[in-house]
């Protein structure tokens, strides 16, 4: 969700950045608490301290340049300083590479596209069982980035995993989506995301349209390759030139839709995956828009209970429900004069939105929100709220924008085959705003994301079904904004019978392994470390 039409879609939200720019690294938790419910271990992964035997991708069409060819691992350079980034380079621990894949896998031994890759090997190598691969979600979201930020969240996996990431297609550094200038970016806040009238139904639809043609022209060769299958299928690669015969995977948030999606097409290859904050498989852009409505909802009805408990802090009263009408008040005011704010720019009621969104994904960046709200109602200043609002959209402190919107956008548009028009969008409007009186408008317009888009879409919703699949571990949590808890079931009940393994964790923000709760988080680790399989059904509280 940020300041205009085209990037407010469901799956749109990259959650590693805003945790990344606000409060740098999540708590590693502890392997204690938690009741363990009768788990058995995993058939078909490797048995404990054994090195994972070598593997063949499946895709037999592929060239042997291809499956065959050998990674170069290298020192990483300094990461980009983007979604608050010190500029410093990761450390010896972390290194990088480039894998090669086809730009168009129904052209084998045609054109081919880098993908960047970045790993820290297991510091117990006798112990190794493979490599874990992670997706952090988005789409758009890159690992090459994300993983270093949050690898202390990950060291109790790294004794026996080589911990691996990467930019999916048409992502960061591998063959990545540019549409617009970060100029003509920045122009593009002043644009209404949730239009009133006919002229700023006119002006979003004009920079929609401006938006779509920078993405023809700029990324046209790559635009209909970036689709969710190609990047399974290049993760079952991976998989083989990494040298694993099963596939290790920790998918969050569009991660969980990639790895259901790797299941379906290669079941048999599947060894211990675990997917978080899950994307449910069963809903079109429509549905899942209206869920990321009431998912945000519930997230802010959290929050203001929370902060409303201590009014002598709380800006916004002891009254939840007044207390959300302090915010819409704020969002109306905004719509027709933005705040100003010491960079210059001007807090727009969009950015306001998005803000608040950024601050729902954990619960560690609540305190932030408080701040923000303090900040724009008895100071008259969105200082706060904007930097907020530019954790989601990619923006740098130094006014660069990263392409997780650009790629989000596309990776999508490719996907879905829906294209909606201003008069669905308005049909929707009551459905919507009655979910969320504060998310719920920026929601419905982002249906339009995807009108003009010069790709068609490829299906109706993901194919997971992974019939002949090992266990698949599905962690659901309650209180999660982006991906509502409800998602988890539907994906279970889509992997098939005796595939997904669902666990609840009742908890608060976008993601369950790093959020405190050491009973989900010792379940999961169980499972990736020893192979062992919760009973279906399990609740962490």
């Amino acid at each position: 969700m940020s300041s205009s039409i085209r990037t407010k879609r469901a799956r749109a939200l990259v959650s590693a950045a805003v945790v990344v720019a606000l409060t740098g690294v999540a708590g590693c938790n502890d392997d204690n608490g938690g009741s363990e419910g009768k788990g058995k271990e995993s058939p078909s992964s490797s048995a404990p301290g054994a090195p994972s035997d070598s593997g063949a991708p499946s895709d037999s069409g592929l060239p042997g340049s291809l499956t065959g060819q050998k990674l170069s691992w290298k020192s990483c350079p300094a990461p980009s300083t983007l979604q608050g980034g010190d500029g410093k380079a990761p450390g010896s621990a972390w290194q990088c590479t480039t894998m090669r894949v086809p730009l168009d896998y129904a052209k084998p031994d045609g054109e081919t596209i880098d993908l960047a890759l970045i790993r820290s090997k297991a510091t117990e190598p006798s112990k190794r069982i493979g490599s874990l691969i992670f997706n952090f979600g988005g789409p758009g979201g890159s690992g090459v980035s994300t993983l270093p930020a949050f690898g202390s969240d990950y060291q109790r996996l790294r004794a026996r995993y080589d911990l691996v990431s990467f930019d999916p297609r048409g992502v960061g550094e591998s063959a990545g989506v540019k549409c617009q200038s970060d100029k003509e970016l920045d122009a593009s806040d002043s644009v209404d995301g949730s239009p009133d009238d006919a002229a700023e139904l006119a002006a979003a639809t004009a920079d929609q349209k401006n938006f779509v043609a920078a993405c023809e022209k700029n990324s046209g060769k790559v635009l209909p390759h970036v689709d969710t299958v190609s990047a399974a299928r290049d993760m079952d690669l991976m998989r083989g030139v990494l040298g694993d015969k099963k596939l290790y995977y920790f998918g969050i948030s569009y991660g969980t839709e990639l790895g259901g999606v790797y299941a379906h097409l290669y079941p048999k290859n599947v060894g211990r995956v675990v997917l978080d904050a899950v994307v449910d498989p069963t809903e079109d852009p429509e549905r899942g828009n209206l869920g990321q409505a009431k998912g945000f909802q519930l997230a802010l009805d959290n929050y203001l209970k929370d902060c409303t408990a201590n009014a002598l802090t709380c800006p916004l009263g002891s009254d939840p429900d007044k207390a959300e009408q302090k915010i819409v008040s704020l969002l109306k005011k905004l719509d027709k004069q933005p705040l100003p704010t010491k960079s210059g720019r001007e807090l727009t009621q969009d950015q306001a939105v998005s803000g608040i969104a950024a601050a729902l994904y954990s619960k560690d960046t609540w305190q932030y929100l408080t701040m923000g709200l303090t900040e724009a109602l008895h100071a008259g200043r969105g200082n706060l709220l904007l930097l907020l609002a530019d954790s989601l959209s990619g923006r740098d402190r130094n006014g660069h924008y990263s392409n997780q919107g650009p790629a989000s956008v596309a990776i999508n548009c490719v996907d879905d085959k829906q294209r909606y028009t201003v008069a669905d969008v308005k049909a929707k409007l009551p459905e919507y705003r009655k979910a969320s009186p504060v998310f719920g408008e920026f929601l419905a317009w982002g249906m339009l994301a995807c009108t003009d888009w010069p790709v068609a879409g490829r299906t109706d919703h993901p194919e997971v079904s992974a019939p002949g699949s090992a266990p698949i571990l599905v962690v659901g949590n309650t209180g999660d904004p982006a991906t509502p808890y409800e998602g988890a079931r539907k994906m279970v009940k889509a992997l098939g019978k005796s595939v997904g393994v669902e666990l609840t964790n009742k908890g608060e923000g976008h993601g369950a392994y790093n959020g405190g709760n050491d009973c989900t988080t010792k379940t999961v680790d169980d499972y990736l470390l020893r192979g062992k399989v919760p009973a279906d059904g399990k609740v962490c509280s």
